[in-house]
């Protein structure tokens, strides 16, 4: 085998393995901020402007609007 050709091999094998792992890591041990709420609202989500209005409005509370479950 040439140079070359087995540094692509190492490359690629190399490039594989750190793909696997990452993907490995975050589906068996989320990082904290991709949890999720119950309605799947992650938990550092930003708030979100009321056109009508302008003022913030927390991410939860509209889910929970248009679910049908907020009484407000």
């Amino acid at each position: 085998m040439r140079f070359a050709k087995l540094q692509m091999v190492v490359f690629s094998t190399l490039s594989a393995a750190i793909s696997i792992g990452g993907l490995a890591y975050i589906f068996l041990d989320p990082p904290a901020y991709l949890h999720a709420t119950r309605q799947g609202v992650p938990y550092f989500t930003p708030q979100v402007i009321n056109p009508a209005d302008g003022k913030a409005l927390d991410l939860n509370m509209l889910v929970r609007h248009y679910q049908g479950k907020d009484k407000s």
